[in-house]
């Protein structure tokens, strides 16, 4: 049952989230009520937790884990392997930056195209803004952010907008090159641009391989479609390199480093570069 305090809780919770609602969405309440409703859901299942993993799609970023690449995927797979084998208890929740249907990819292209090109996006300050909620609530918690491509420039860009908030950390992969000038690394930013396998063609702006692996998506699209093997899109880029799959040794030994430097293990104090 549900106690006195906690329903105080709860009430102090929503005001704050409506607040910050009110700021970010001014009049419109279908979005300050997911804002809201968002917010309670990650404090409710994050407490008693020592760290929220949250994880920042690539491409339109919107793809759930189930449906995501298999070298995405592997990453979350692999984040969530070690750091379970810390010790620390975690909570996993991805952040949708846009909606999933044809009317709002399109309602929202120009503003991938601005964020990709100049950097610009009020939706990193709509993550910021639950980022930063949620730290001053849960002082203690330890927040990773897991971007990998457009994903990665996403949770850059959210990070540069908190500034120094000890308590968050950042793994990226495959940053786009547009994104490079703008990037800010720190000692809280684990930043991988190479496989170690081939070179990445998306992050070091090699633009012909580029171009052609994303213009020929929608051919390879078809066809796949035509065979009767309908694919998604993002199945359909192909630009080897721009791919970080767990089992290659440069990128999971630098992310299990991070991670131990920056957490350690629940029985040992934890090794800082602060």
């Amino acid at each position: 049952p549900t106690t006195m305090a906690e329903l105080g809780l709860t009430q102090i919770l929503v005001e704050e989230a409506n607040i910050i609602g009110q700021q970010l969405f001014g009049k419109n309440a279908r979005s300050r009520a997911e804002l809201t409703n968002r917010l309670l859901d990650i404090c409710t299942r994050v407490q008693g937790k020592d760290i929220l993993l949250i994880h920042n799609p690539g491409g339109w970023g919107r793809t759930p884990l189930e449906d995501l690449l298999e070298w995405e995927r592997s990453i979350i797979d692999g984040v969530v392997t070690t750091v379970g084998r810390t010790g620390y208890s975690w909570l996993l929740v991805q952040h949708f930056r846009n909606g999933n249907s044809i009317w709002a990819r399109m309602r929202d292209m120009k503003e991938e195209a601005n964020f990709l090109f100049k950097g610009t996006s009020r939706k990193v300050a709509e993550m910021a803004a639950e980022v930063e909620f949620i730290a001053r609530r849960f002082n203690n918690l330890k927040i990773l952010l897991i971007g990998a491509s457009q994903g990665a420039a996403f949770s850059n860009a959210v990070l540069r907008q908190i500034g120094e908030r000890h308590q968050v950390y950042s793994i990226e992969l495959g940053i786009f090159f547009p994104h490079m000038s703008r990037r800010v690394i720190t000692e809280r930013t684990l930043a991988i641009d190479d496989n170690g396998q081939i070179p990445d063609p998306v992050s070091h702006g090699k633009l012909l391989v580029s171009f052609k692996a994303y213009i020929g998506a929608p051919y390879r699209w078809i066809k796949y479609w035509l065979h009767g093997q309908p694919k998604k899109l993002a199945y359909c880029v192909n630009a080897p390199g721009h791919d970080y799959n767990w089992t290659y040794p440069m990128v999971h030994e630098h992310i299990e480093e991070f991670l131990k430097i920056n957490f350690g293990t629940k029985d040992k104090p934890k090794e800082s570069l602060l």
